[in-house]
């Protein structure tokens, strides 16, 4: 079993701040994540909004947290977390795959994974020209037609790659006006290969034995349906939190989404969250950054305040 300071899980932009800002303060610290480090940051091409560059591909601001952390000290461990429990002695004991690990402190940066539509088809034809993932995905439908469902951030942004790549994009959004930042919206409009369909839902994703060849969809409006040919269908209406190994401690939302106070504690002294697993309004680098310094410093305050209280008592 080995023994840590602070144990960080996940390891997007808010996990690696947190990690960084613990092992700076000259803690041991471990950050565990059962994929690469980077988080979504590696399905992202361009970031146009974070502090300090014009634009950078998400894999390459990934390797420069990646970097920063790891050159404060912190340890990255492969590992897919099955459960934490807490002792009396307030110690927590993290329960993966493969390893057990024991901690003061448990910073949670999960994050959330893409909600799906739930309509018939979309488990069938997972993989099969279905994707959550431009920038994974993108190449395989060069110059072809392809439908994406949702009218926020993620959805124009990755429709706006997609455009470079495939014959058309058509996008279908259920209410008469998108979500995205205005400034992707003007992209969007302006290209000739971005079509847009409104007041619609899919309700179906259709096929053959082997791939997506059109979608079905509802005008919540007139109650419509039409047809629409499709090679792909790339969905972005949503998230989900990361957060089922975390349910038994309590720490959640009904929706499962963790909640924090501002300091990123949670209700459980000496576990903290941090970035889109968080029960909070924006959801982007930024805003995990600033979470995971914050929790990154109160975990060393929070060390330091047992430190004292063990030597009191001595």
């Amino acid at each position: 079993m080995m023994d840590y300071d602070v144990i960080v899980i996940g390891a997007g932009p808010g996990g690696m701040t947190a990690a960084m800002y613990a092992a700076r303060a000259n803690l041991k610290v471990a950050m565990l994540d059962r994929g690469v480090y980077g988080g979504q940051m590696n399905n992202t091409d361009d970031i146009e909004n974070y502090p300090g560059y014009q634009s950078i591909k998400g894999p390459e601001l990934g390797e420069r947290m990646y970097e920063t952390a790891t050159n404060a000290g912190v340890e990255f461990v492969y590992g897919d977390v099955q459960e934490v429990t807490i002792d009396e002695q307030q110690t927590k004991h993290i329960r993966t795959d493969s390893d057990d690990f024991t901690t003061k402190v448990v910073i949670i940066a999960t994050g959330s994974t893409n909600r799906k539509l739930g309509v018939l088809g979309e488990e069938k034809y997972s993989g099969k020209g279905i994707s959550y993932c431009a920038v994974c995905d993108g190449a395989f439908f060069k110059n072809k037609d392809v439908t994406v469902v949702g009218g926020g951030d993620s959805a124009i942004s990755e429709g706006l790659y997609l455009a470079n790549i495939t014959k058309n994009v058509n996008v279908v959004h259920r209410r008469d006006e998108l979500r995205a930042q205005k400034v992707l919206q003007n992209r969007a409009f302006a290209n000739d290969k971005m079509a847009f369909t409104w007041h619609a839902g899919v309700t179906e994703i259709m096929g053959d034995d082997q791939h997506v060849t059109g979608v079905r969809m509802l005008d919540n409006q007139t109650g419509e349906e039409k047809v629409i040919n499709t090679s792909g269908v790339f969905i972005y209406v949503g998230n989900v939190p990361n957060s089922q190994m975390f349910k038994k401690l309590n720490i959640t939302d009904e929706a499962g989404w963790i909640m924090t106070d501002t300091e990123m504690a949670t209700s459980i002294p000496g576990i903290y969250a941090v970035g889109d697993v968080r029960q909070k309004k924006l959801r982007q680098i930024t805003t995990a950054v600033g979470d995971g310094g914050i929790a990154g410093q109160n975990a060393f305050e929070y060390i330091e305040r047992l430190n004292y209280e063990a030597t009191i008592k001595q």
